[in-house]
């Protein structure tokens, strides 16, 4: 039985902790799905880049006002039939919860996984972004990995960035999920 959400405009959280490939995935998603891609990172307020920009971690309370703001991008969206992707780390049930609430339940996650090492790697090797590699154990000792939650894809980031993106395409078309 088709899913009821098939014919609906889509939001699309690519998850992740930092370093993952959201943005690099995200913007890969959008063009094949034809959607709007919002860089997650640039709806933090600034006291939280300031925050992480010196290495100090996030707290629920910092992350709160910056998850209303994607959610309310999210739901903007949605409300005028434009399907949306979204970067955003979304690293605890309860952010998700908060994010799957705003948009009204027709929320679908990317999560991009990925080895410890290969995470490091990739963080040491971007250029001009506010967060330290130090943040990174943070990250991973915040992450409750979505596994089992509804409407989630989890996508492993040992490949480029297209052979990331196409992995997560079929996964979301079997969500019902398709351009």
């Amino acid at each position: 039985m088709p899913d009821e959400r098939m014919n609906e405009a889509h939001a699309i959280i690519v998850m992740g902790v930092s370093g993952c490939g959201k943005s690099s995935v995200g913007e890969k998603l959008a063009e094949a799905l034809h959607l709007q891609f919002v860089e997650g990172d640039a709806l933090h307020p600034a006291s939280n880049v300031e925050k992480m920009s010196k290495g100090i971690p996030l707290t629920d309370e910092d992350r709160m006002p910056w998850l209303d703001r994607i959610g309310e991008d999210m739901k903007a969206s949605l409300e005028k039939g434009n399907g949306i992707i979204v970067s955003c780390s979304a690293l605890k049930r309860i952010y998700r919860d908060r994010l799957r609430a705003a948009a009204g339940g027709n929320l679908f996650f990317v999560y991009l996984e990925g080895s410890r090492a290969l995470l490091t790697q990739r963080m040491g090797e971007r250029k001009g972004h506010f967060m330290p590699v130090s943040l990174l154990e943070s990250q991973l000792a915040t992450l409750e990995v979505p596994t089992g939650e509804p409407g989630v894809v989890t996508v492993d980031i040992d490949d480029t960035v297209d052979g990331i993106a196409a992995t997560a395409l079929k996964g979301l078309a079997s969500l019902g999920v398709t351009g």
